[in-house]
């Protein structure tokens, strides 16, 4: 596995290079944004991790300049902001997770498993989902509901859409989603899971009717009896 970490704190990069030494990882590091957007552009990797303060340019922007050239390489952001918000500015740009510091190595090992594993997976199940208002073709990751192209999810969004879609009616709590979704048992907060619950029902005309809130549980997908 070969990543790219774009962080500008010399502790950090070194704690990194070195934990990443012992599991087998080829680390490649820079220190500002325009640096590591650079190496993107000039090398392949299976992921990235972004600092979100950087110098030259910071993360969120090269993450969002990532996912306008349609790259679809897992984004893990690192960062010392943990608020509601900045987590809906990160996973809009197109992140697939979100780790706060400070962090453990290990924690950090977890997640890079989980995207990692979930972006190279192949599917298994039929290329298509269908029911009453969405269709969704698995091999061109279209999304269409009631005829019309749902054209604006940032990849774990879409995750979480078709995983809902492929099991209506069943009721998951935040910790199955994360499991399931992200593919790790979520040590922390997990607010993650209702921010994008919110960006789907947002983004997705009448998301309301769609996408419920099981209180006390946590959330399933039912279309209503027109």
């Amino acid at each position: 596995m070969r990543i790219l970490v774009v962080e500008d704190n010399p502790s950090v990069s070194t704690m990194l290079e070195l934990f990443f030494s012992k599991e087998g990882i080829i680390g490649d590091f820079a220190s500002d944004g325009i640096e590591g957007f650079n190496k993107y552009k000039q090398n392949d990797y299976d992921l990235l991790i972004l600092d979100w303060m950087l110098p030259g340019m910071d993360g969120i922007t090269v993450c969002r300049k990532i996912r306008e050239l349609g790259d679809q390489i897992p984004i893990i952001m690192l960062t010392a902001k943990d608020s509601e918000s900045d987590q809906v500015i990160g996973f809009e740009m197109g992140a697939d997770d979100y780790v706060t510091k400070p962090f453990s190595p290990l924690t950090l090992m977890a997640r890079i498993k989980a995207v990692t594993r979930r972006s190279h997976t192949a599917e298994v199940a039929d290329d298509r989902i269908q029911t009453r208002h969405f269709r969704v073709d698995k091999t061109t990751r279209e999304v269409m509901k009631d005829g019309s192209v749902v054209d604006n999810l940032t990849p774990k969004e879409y995750d979480l859409l078709v995983f809902l879609l492929q099991h209506p009616k069943q009721v998951f709590s935040r910790e199955q989603l994360l499991e399931r979704v992200w593919g790790y048992q979520f040590y922390g907060d997990e607010r993650t899971v209702d921010v994008h619950i919110k960006r789907i029902r947002k983004k997705i005309t009448g998301g309301d009717q769609y996408f419920h809130t099981v209180w006390g549980v946590g959330y399933k997908f039912e279309e209503q009896a027109d």
